[in-house]
């Protein structure tokens, strides 16, 4: 089974997590992920997830001259992304706890 669909899933409330954690940029929130063990992700899947919470108002976007050059996109979780991600983390606990005691439980 490929883990693409699971990943998509998810990917929003962690990457939220990332950014509640203090406003950033998109290669450090990708650096952060694979920190906690999501290799292989590619900016090619990280920015139409920025994208999404940005137009749905979960967080905001500054643009600012980078230390190493070029200007960058620094995002920041709103309230809006804070209730998001607080409701994330109540349906994640509650589906995994289901899908934990379904793939355990004894035949």
């Amino acid at each position: 089974m490929e883990d693409t669909q699971l990943m998509k899933g998810i990917l929003e409330g962690c990457v939220l997590a990332i950014i509640e954690q203090g406003e950033t940029y998109g290669y450090e929130i990708l650096q952060a992920l694979d920190g906690y063990g999501f290799h292989d992700l590619s900016e090619g899947t990280m920015y139409p997830v920025l994208t999404r919470l940005d137009k749905n108002g979960c967080i905001s976007c500054r643009k600012a001259k980078s230390p190493l050059g070029p200007i960058r996109k620094y995002y920041s979780i709103t309230d809006s992304g804070r209730k998001y991600l607080e409701g994330f983390k109540e349906n994640y606990k509650r589906i995994t706890e289901c899908a934990d005691a379904v793939l355990s439980a004894q035949v």
